[in-house]
C-alpha cells in the first residue's frame, strides 16, 4: 500500500469514525419534548392520557364578596391510536367523569370533599360525557399544527339537581387547534392553541345550549433538561350568546411543569387563576396529569 493509498484509508477511517460519533452523542427528544398536542403518533402507537382538574372558588362575579364554597373535580381520559401514514391521522374517545361539591351557609364543604363521592343533597358524581374524536394534520408540510374534533354527549338526566351542576345537558361539538414552535437549541418551546364549543339543545336543558364558546391559549415552556420543563401560560374563555341570552367571559393565568418519568410516561401538574370575568366565579384550578406514549 503506497502513502496516498494509505492515507486515504486513514482519512476514511476517521471519517467514519467521527461521524458515528456525533450522531450516537445527538440527544434524543423525550416525549415532552416531541409530543406536544400539536403532533400526533404514528401507525399503531397509543397516546393515553389521564387528566384531573379540582376548581374551587369562593367568590363570583354574579355577588360582591365572599360566597360559600364550590368545588368541581373533572377527570379526564383521552385514547388515541395511530392510524394510516406519515403520523397524519390519530382515532380515539374521551370519557369525562365529574364530582361536585356545593356549601351551604350552614354546610361549610372544604376542596376535598369532591373526593368524597358521597351523593348527599350537596354534591353529585359520575360518569357525565363520552365523545368520540379525530386528531388530524390537516397540511403534510406543517407537522407541528394539527387538529382535534370531538362530539360530546351527556350521560346524565339532569344538569342540575338540589342546586347542584354536574354536567351540561346538551351536545357539544368542540374543535381544538395546536401549534408549537421549538426555538433553535431545544431550550425554549411554544405552544398555542384555540379551542371553539358550539354547545347545542334546547335551552330549557342547559344554560349553555345556543352558545359558541371561543378559548384561545398560549404556553411558554423552558427545558432545564430533555425530562424536565417548567411553563407558564395565559388563556382565555369568550362564550357568545346565540340566542340563550347569556355570555360569559373569564381570563386565567398559571404555571406548571412536566416531567418524563420513563421512556414512555410523563407527568404534569398545572396551577390556573382566575383574575377576571364577567357572570362567572373566580376561583383557582389544581391540576394533574398522566401521559404514555406506547
Amino acid at each position: 500500500m503506497n502513502n496516498f493509498q494509505r492515507n486515504t484509508f486513514l482519512i476514511a477511517t476517521l471519517f467514519a469514525f467521527f461521524t458515528g460519533f456525533a450522531q450516537d452523542s445527538i440527544p434524543q427528544l423525550t416525549n415532552i419534548q416531541q409530543y406536544t398536542p400539536s403532533k400526533l403518533i404514528g401507525k399503531g402507537q397509543v397516546d393515553i392520557k389521564w387528566f384531573n382538574n379540582l376548581y374551587t372558588e369562593t367568590e363570583s362575579t354574579f355577588a360582591p364578596g365572599t360566597q360559600p364554597r364550590q368545588s368541581f373535580f373533572t377527570s379526564t381520559l383521552e385514547f388515541y391510536t395511530g392510524v394510516g401514514k406519515n403520523n397524519r391521522l390519530n382515532l380515539g374517545f374521551i370519557a369525562r367523569l365529574r364530582s361536585n361539591v356545593i356549601s351551604s351557609p350552614n354546610d361549610e364543604r372544604g376542596a376535598l370533599d369532591v373526593f368524597n363521592f358521597s351523593g348527599d343533597d350537596r354534591s353529585r358524581a359520575g360518569l357525565t360525557a363520552f365523545a368520540p374524536s379525530i386528531k388530524f394534520v390537516p397540511f403534510p408540510s406543517l407537522s407541528n399544527f394539527s387538529i382535534q374534533s370531538s362530539i360530546f354527549i351527556p350521560l346524565i338526566d339532569n344538569e342540575t339537581e338540589n342546586g347542584v351542576f354536574l354536567e351540561q345537558k346538551g351536545t357539544v361539538w368542540q374543535n381544538r387547534l395546536f401549534y408549537d414552535y421549538t426555538f433553535p437549541g431545544n431550550k425554549w418551546q411554544l405552544f398555542t392553541e384555540l379551542t371553539t364549543e358550539l354547545n347545542i339543545g334546547d335551552e330549557d336543558l342547559s344554560f349553555a345550549n345556543n352558545s359558541l364558546n371561543i378559548n384561545p391559549g398560549v404556553f411558554i415552556s423552558y427545558f432545564p433538561s430533555p425530562k424536565f420543563t417548567v411553563l407558564a401560560l395565559a388563556q382565555h374563555l369568550q362564550r357568545l350568546d346565540l340566542g340563550n341570552e347569556f355570555a360569559q367571559d373569564f381570563t386565567a393565568v398559571g404555571g406548571g411543569a412536566k416531567y418524563q418519568l420513563t421512556d414512555a410516561l410523563n407527568l404534569e401538574v398545572l396551577y390556573t387563576n382566575f383574575v377576571r370575568g364577567n357572570n362567572t366565579g373566580l376561583g383557582q384550578t389544581f391540576n394533574l396529569g398522566l401521559r404514555g406514549i406506547f
